[in-house]
This record gives C-alpha cells, structure tokens and sequence, in this order.
C-alpha cells in the first residue's frame, strides 16, 4: 500500500464517523434480511421473499453468474426508503482475476423517472480508450434530478483529453499536446481546477490511454496527426507505441514497444493479463493494426489482427472484445491469435466505444451519431441517434443511466428510455469543425468527461453519488452503504473509505413502483457470491457496522 493510500485511509477513518448509539443485536430498524445460503427468502419477518432466477445457493452465499441470476423481490411499501435513513448491508465474494465486469448488488431504481437507489461496483473499459474505472464500490440515490456540468480546468496545455482513469484514490487524465516542443502528458486531479503535471512518458505528442492492471497505473503512448480531427497538423512527429507502468516518485518505467505500431488505443486487464490495442491514425507512416499481450519487462506478444484499425476493448460474460474501424465493427477474442468477427451496425463506418448497460452490450458509431446495443453476432439494436450528431465516443453507465459524448459538437446525451436527452454542450471552442468529448470517468461520486479541443475536463452530478476510488481487493470484504440526514458514506471492512456531505439540496424521495434487484441493475449482473445482505430504515453507527463485519466471517 502506497503512503499516499495509507494517509487516505487514515483520513477516511478521522472523518467518517455516524453519531448514532451501536445497538450490539444490530437489529433495530431491519426492513430486510436475506441470508442466502439456502434460499431467497427474507428473515426479518416481513415477507420480502425474492423470486428466484438461476442462482445457486449454498452455506458459503449464493452464487451469481454475472450472465443472467439475479433475485426479485416484489415491490412492497415497507421497502420504500423515501427521503428517510436508511443502510444496505452486505458479504460479497469477488474473485481476483475477472473476465467479466462484476456488476450490480442491489438496486430499486426507475430509469424512466430516475428515481430509486443504486449500489455496485464500477468496471468500464471501453470510454473510449482507457479503462477508466477499475473494481470501484458505487452508491448513488436519485429522484429526477436535473444536474449541470462544472469545468474543472484544463489539464497542462493539451488540446485532447485523451484518457481518464481513477487509480489509488485519484482521477488522472493523460492528454494530446500537439505543439513544437510539447508532448503528451499524464496529470492528477487536485480538486477545482487544480492538476498536477506527472510528466511525458515519452517524447510522443499523446498520452492516449490509460488503465490498472495487477495494481499498477499503465499509460500508452500515440503519435497523432490531428487530420482526423479537423486540427492542424502536429509538428511532433516522434512515433508512440509504447506502454508505460508510472511507479510513483520513481516516475515513469518503460514497458516495451508494441510492435511496428504508432499508436496504443486501448488497455485493459483481462483474467489476470494486460492486453493492448493498437491503430495507427491519419498522417502515420506504418497503418499496423492489432492486438498485444504484455508478457513483462519489455515483451509484447501478438495475439492477432481482427480485421481492421482497432479502437476500444470490452470485458463481459467471460469474453474479451474490441472494437474496429471497416469492415468488422465489432471482434471477439477467441484465444492464441484468433479473434471473430460479429458484424456491422447499419450504417456504421467506424465503432469508437463500448459499455454494458443492463446487462447487454452498447456500442458508439460513426457517421450517424447513433448508439447501438449487440444482440449477438449480426444482431444490432439501433438506440437511437443522439440528436443531429455524427458520432459517439465516450459512453459510461453512471447511477443508473447511460450517458454518451459526441462529435461534432461536443455534448454529452443521457438516455431516458426511447430517447436521448441532451445535458449540455461541453465544448464551445469557436470556428472549429470538430468538438469531441473523448473520455469519461466516475470519480468521488461524479461523472467526468474530457474534451478536445479545448482540452477541458467537466464533472456532473446525477443526483447524490459516492464512490470509492480504490479498486475493491478481492475475496470476501464487507460492503456497507449508508444514507444518514445529508451525507453518503461507504465502508469496506467496517473502515470508510468514502464520503460526501457537499450537497444542496434535501434528501431525494426514492419511492418507485419498481422491484428491488439484488445481483443486477442498470449495469449489469453481478458476477460472484453474496451472503447476509440487510437493509436498515436508518443509518448504523460505526460500532454496528464493525459488529456485523466482525460477524460471520
């Protein structure tokens, strides 16, 4: 554990505190209690029985598959929260190397109204070329909320944000500096419109993704002419292709070049490994395209060419994908040096990003602005077209709605059941041809974007979020969410490891006519066990949260 992490916690642990008397039986107030070692059934008395689909039960928790088990329980009026206290406690069971996304815990939202409750744990790798969230415990509440976005400055001179990631308790941003005698950088968020300048990896005019693999911060490297974007031509021509780890003070420790490649456009961890893509843009003198494994020190290996100029990657239901520009839109990796190819969308030239909202894939398109959810291998659903726009980059699921950027304009378009609603133009950079909000990141309970070409970085807040921003160690930790008068806590392991208590507005009503979900929920089924799961009218003291983690270990 870095000192950095050591003194977050430790300032987590001063400051996190309820003032509410520990009540050792840690029984007042429970609303609802399933044990899940046998069945779904409720324990507290009041009859929140849950429907059963597909999950196996046994005395270690019910296990969840993550493709398609999840438990029901019937909309009930003593299950509704309201603007009341409340806190969901529960056991959960992740494994350490994960071919899946891990997904929802429990959840009682209405997308439609958006209102309701949403509690999980973050993992989003294709938005668009970072992974940017990594094993992160989310918790947000909400009720119809309109929110706006906050600039919250421009990371060093850049002209793209190219990649966003939350590491080790921090958002960081690696950049596209075109000009003479610049390079791509990798900044850390400081708060406001602060950002600390971590340096250029490499000589390369980008930073063009970022991403967490085996607990380490890894950065790649792209040569990017700026043709494709309508800007002037970069005069740093110096080839990228190489991967970085960022090893704190020590700075910056070079992982290799890939190949014959100028380009990384993605990063991602995958059942234990860290895999790269890569596609050569506009104005480079090698068009290599393809797919890498890093294989330690300086070593890449070739793990195949699915057909095209690659762009983003994607993990589900045990799978790795990619996304490709022509004539295979969309690949899967099939092991050795074999990927298949899964189709075309309709009208599609090129698809940049990828996510999972409820449970299915999303994929962000070109030239027609239009978002389009996989069905299985040429099956695409059109999702609609995000206002007039040309394409969709940046897309992240953030307290249980789907939000997207664009191009040309630069705005960002949050889904609301048929249709896409804009939530504002991000960039207002005048007389250009082109605006891009590239990349998004859930971070301290907001969801930010960057842009190109003013290079700013943009928050918003969708009703009340927090979120851790380590990512969840794996086995079995104790998970507590807590509600109390007008604050958000999280705790893992009976220790707070994030809070907010910045909010304006009085506590959001979270009624609805939904169900409660437990294993699934706006993003997608949760993939592990669960056991001892509780919901409380009212906030636990720290005492019982350390009394319930205590128990049952």
């Amino acid at each position: 554990m870095s000192q950095l992490t050591r003194f977050t916690l430790s300032l987590a642990l001063l400051t996190c505190g309820t003032i509410t008397a520990a009540d050792p039986s840690v029984s007042n107030g429970l609303i609802a209690h399933w044990k899940l070692t046998d069945d779904g059934k409720d324990r507290s008395g009041h009859g929140h029985h849950a429907v059963e689909h597909g999950v196996t039960f046994a005395p270690t928790g019910a296990v969840f598959d993550g493709i398609d088990d999840y438990l029901q329980v019937p909309d009930a009026r003593s299950l509704k929260l309201g603007t009341s206290d409340f806190s969901i406690s529960v056991w959960v069971h992740t494994a350490a190397q994960m071919k899946d996304v891990i997904g929802d815990i429990v959840s009682q939202f209405d997308p439609v109204a958006r209102s309701g409750f949403n509690f999980g744990v973050m993992d989003s790798v294709g938005a668009t070329s970072a992974q940017s969230n990594h094993r992160h415990l989310f918790f947000g509440t909400d009720n119809g909320s309109e929110p706006k976005w906050i600039d919250r400055g421009r990371p060093g001179n850049n002209k793209m944000t190219w990649a966003l990631t939350v590491f080790d308790g921090h958002l960081y941003a690696g950049t596209w500096e075109p000009g003479p005698g610049q390079a791509g950088h990798v900044y850390r968020y400081a708060g406001d419109q602060r950002w600390v300048d971590l340096g250029s990896p490499d000589r390369c005019n980008a930073v063009s993704s970022l991403g967490e693999h085996d607990g380490k911060l890894y950065a790649g490297g792209s040569f990017y002419s700026g043709r494709g974007s309508a800007q002037p031509i970069s005069p740093n021509k110096n080839p990228g292709g190489r991967v970085f780890r960022y090893d704190g003070e020590r700075g910056w420790t070079d992982c290799g070049k890939i190949g014959n490649v100028y380009t990384v456009t993605g990063l991602v961890s995958f059942h234990g490994r860290l895999y790269a893509t890569t596609c050569d843009s506009y104005g480079c003198p090698s068009r290599t395209a393809a797919c890498y494994r890093y294989e330690g020190g300086t070593e890449w290996s070739f793990v195949g060419d699915p057909g095209g100029r690659l762009g983003a990657f994607l993990v589900h239901n045990g799978d790795l994908y990619a996304t490709v520009f022509g004539k295979h839109a969309f690949a899967r990796y099939q092991g050795d040096t074999r990927w298949q190819p899964l189709g075309v969308a309709p009208n599609t030239g090129q698809t940049y990003s990828a996510v999972i909202y409820r449970g299915r894939i999303h994929l962000g398109t070109w030239p027609t602005g239009t978002v389009f959810q996989f069905r299985g291998e040429n099956q695409f659903q059109n999702m609609g077209r995000l206002g007039e726009e040309k394409e969709v980059m940046a897309m992240a699921v953030y307290n249980g709605k789907l939000f997207a950027g664009t191009l040309p304009l630069g705005k960002v378009f949050r889904f609301d059941k048929d249709q896409w609603t804009d939530t504002g133009q991000l960039d207002t950079t005048p007389d250009v041809l082109y605006r891009r909000v590239w990349s998004m990141a859930v971070y301290q309970g907001r969801l930010f974007a960057g842009t190109m070409p003013s290079g700013h970085v943009l928050s918003l807040d969708s009703g009340r979020c927090v979120s851790d921003s380590h990512a969840l160690a794996p086995g079995w930790r104790h998970l507590t969410a807590v509600r109390s008068n007008n604050r958000l806590q999280l705790f893992v392991d009976a220790t707070c490891v994030a809070q907010r208590s910045d909010f304006t507005t009085p506590n959001p009503n979270l009624d609805n006519q939904r169900p409660l979900l437990i294993g699934f929920g706006q993003n997608d089924y949760f993939q592990g066990k669960l056991r001892d799961l509780r919901i409380y009218g009212r906030a636990l003291s720290t005492d019982e949260i350390q009394t319930l983690a205590d128990s049952d270990r």
